[in-house]
This record gives structure tokens, C-alpha cells and sequence, in this order.
């Protein structure tokens, strides 16, 4: 026998009570976007109330709503009605989300606008600081400030594949990046491998780590970034989990290569995320296919981990990196692949133009929450 009706309408609203608005960093029944549930004999419909009817992020909305809905023991179908709020409940989510922003003030320099993207993986190996690196070199490219944050601490190789090696400083008690103009932007990069020397063993444990990806979040100057990429360490360990605590409104990139073993052991941080109510908004695959000089593709790992993982989490898949001798070369001499014409540097410039199309800064969505968070921000600033 299922849960009783009443039981379930409880269920739901604390299910969608972990499904954030991305603009304004809370929860939707907190924020009253939630306007009616009803649950009967195991059907469930929920009426979801924007801020405007054509809000950019509708789908994403509508979509995490329907998953929290459905993992929800005893559900049988699901019903949404996507609506907007009149002025007075628009006035009244206002009114609730400036005093979450005052209660909940990021402690950080980085701009409320800006895309906090991490770039995580099940296993290491499987090239996510390669990704990282050709991400940020192809955002800045398209003229944007890339904030990179490099947060596997113990195998930091970021400073080499962007070729940086200069010692970072202070500014007011403050950690200050180190830059490298891009294209029409700007590279702002942060990493152990720029306060210890390449060859050096970092020997820390859970609490250590912690703090010291803390310390590059809240302790650093991230002014002006429109992207911040953070090269996760491999695994579900301490520095992944915290970084729900220090950067609640972080989405994830998961990178996976081509076999099923792969594809599985990804999977473990899709979970993990989703227990630390982070967003998963796509996956790459790496590794894929080798083309040799005579046009002849070889799946030398398999093929297709990429497609399943996206399919079984529900995310698109944005890339299929093929195998790329100047991949690894580019990353040896510190000049992205991206930035060539081999079959690695066209899959990379694709990816990375498809990042700035579907999870632009906060501040090129239009009519939706983003003008009422400009206006959030200046009202909490005036305190």
C-alpha cells in the first residue's frame, strides 16, 4: 500500500523544497513559485508560478521539478503547469529573496552574474583539466572574463596547459588571480600550482583541502568574471562535497570517456551531486573516436559512454572530444588545442560555443528573474 494522499502532498512540497531558482539562489516553495499540489491515489500535479511566462530557464525549471516529483516513492505520473506571478506575488518573492540575500551573503568576490561551472569526473585520467583548460581558453576567445579555479589540489596542471607560471600575489589580504589576455577576453586563474613548485607533493587530508579550495573562493579577488570553471579533483571525495557548502549555485560538466566501466564510475558523481542538491546541466565525452591520416575512425576505447550517461541523468551531451595528438601536445606547451585546426581544436571550439549559447552569465538572460536579481543586488547594497 502507497502513502496516504496527505503524506504525499507533504513529500512533494519537501521534494521541490531542493529545487533552487538559478537566478536568485533559493528554493522555489521558499520563494512561493510553488502555487498548488495536489497528490490523489499517486498523481501528482503541481502548478509552478515564474516570474514571467517567458523566462529563459523555463525548461530547466519545469524539468527539475518533474525529477524531484518522480524520485518520490509511491508517485505514478506527474502533472505541471508552468505559470507566472501576478505584481503582488512578484512583489511578495522580491520581498522574500532580498532577505535570503542579506541573510545568506556570499562571503566571495564573484559576481552574482557569473556562470559558476565545475568540471568534474568519476576517475582521473580521463582528461578533465584538458577540458577545463580548452573551455576557458575558447570562452575567453568569445570575448569573456573566465574566472578558473583549480581545485584538485594534490594533481594541479592547469597553470602548465594555459602556460602559466608566475607566483601569485596579495591585495588587501586577498589572493589576486593570474591573468593572460585570450582572444577578446581574459583568463583569470588561481592554483596551487602557482604557490608550490610543479614537482611538489601536497600531502593534505580532508579538512586542509577544504580550506584551501575555501581560501581560493572566499579569499581571492574574482571581480569582473562573466565564467567561473572549477577543475574539480577526480572522485566524490571531501573537496567535491564541500563545494555544495561554499558554491550552493555551482552547476556540473561531467567528463566521461566512451566504455560502459567509464560511463559508470561517472555516474557516482551525478549522484553525489544530486545528493548536494548541485544542478548536472551536461556531460563530455572524451577520448572518442581517432581518425588517422587516411580519414579511417577507430573507437579505440568503445564508443557511446557519453550519450548513455547523458541519457540515463537527462542532460544533453555537448561534446565528443575525438582523440588528438595536439590535445596532449597543446597541453604539454601551454597552448590550448583549442586555439589550432585539428580535429581536437573544431570539437573544442563547438563545445565551447555551445557553453556561451545554453548557460550564458546571468546578466544576458532576459526577461526573467535576472532583471529582478540587478535589482535585488542594488536594494541589499543600499543597507
Amino acid at each position: 500500500m502507497g502513502p496516504s494522499n496527505e503524506d504525499l502532498n507533504k513529500a512533494v512540497v519537501a521534494q521541490l523544497s531542493h529545487v533552487l531558482d538559478p537566478e536568485l539562489g533559493a528554493d522555489i516553495v521558499t520563494l512561493g513559485m510553488v502555487t498548488a499540489v495536489s497528490a490523489k491515489n499517486g498523481h501528482v500535479a503541481v502548478t509552478v508560478a515564474l516570474t514571467t511566462p517567458s523566462c529563459p530557464l523555463r525548461g530547466q525549471i519545469e524539468r527539475e521539478t518533474r525529477d524531484a516529483i518522480e524520485s518520490i516513492e509511491g508517485v505514478i505520473d506527474v502533472t505541471i503547469s508552468v505559470g507566472a506571478l501576478d505584481p503582488e506575488a512578484k512583489a511578495a518573492l522580491m520581498d522574500r529573496a532580498r532577505r535570503i540575500a542579506q541573510r545568506d551573503a556570499p562571503l566571495t568576490s564573484i559576481p552574482s552574474s557569473a556562470r559558476i561551472l565545475a568540471i568534474a569526473s568519476g576517475k582521473g585520467g580521463v582528461g578533465k583539466s584538458s577540458v577545463t583548460a580548452n573551455l576557458a581558453t575558447g570562452l575567453a576567445e568569445q570575448g569573456f572574463c573566465v574566472g578558473v579555479l583549480d581545485a584538485d589540489i594534490w594533481g594541479f596542471s592547469i597553470p602548465r596547459m594555459l602556460g602559466l607560471e608566475a607566483r601569485v600575489e596579495a591585495r588587501s589580504h586577498k589572493m589576486v588571480p593570474i591573468e593572460k589576455r585570450v582572444g577578446a577576453g581574459t583568463i583569470k586563474l588561481l592554483s596551487m600550482g602557482l604557490l608550490a613548485d610543479e614537482g611538489d607533493a601536497i600531502l593534505w587530508r580532508g579538512l586542509l583541502l577544504n580550506r584551501a579550495v575555501q581560501q581560493f573562493i572566499e579569499d581571492a579577488h574574482w571581480d569582473g568574471i562573466d565564467y567561473l570553471l572549477i577543475d574539480l579533483p577526480p572522485g566524490t571525495g571531501d573537496v567535491s562535497m564541500g563545494l555544495a557548502r561554499h558554491l550552493p549555485r555551482t552547476e556540473v560538466l561531467i567528463v566521461t570517456t566512451p566504455p560502459f566501466a567509464a560511463q559508470h564510475v561517472a555516474g557516482r558523481v551525478a549522484t553525489l551531486a544530486k545528493r548536494s542538491n548541485l544542478r548536472v546541466v551536461g556531460v563530455i565525452e572524451n577520448m572518442s573516436a581517432f581518425t588517422c591520416e587516411h580519414g579511417s575512425a577507430q573507437n579505440v576505447f568503445g564508443s557511446g559512454g557519453g550519450k548513455r550517461l547523458a541519457d540515463e541523468i537527462r542532460v544533453p551531451l555537448l561534446a565528443e572530444i575525438p582523440l588528438d595528438a595536439m590535445v596532449v601536445q597543446g597541453a604539454d606547451d601551454g597552448t590550448p588545442a583549442i586555439l589550432g585546426s585539428s580535429p581536437g581544436a573544431i570539437a573544442y571550439q563547438g563545445l565551447s560555443k555551445k557553453v556561451a549559447t545554453l548557460f550564458p552569465p546571468h546578466h544576458q538572460l532576459e526577461g526573467c528573474s535576472a532583471r529582478l536579481l540587478d535589482a535585488l543586488t542594488e536594494a541589499v547594497s543600499e543597507e
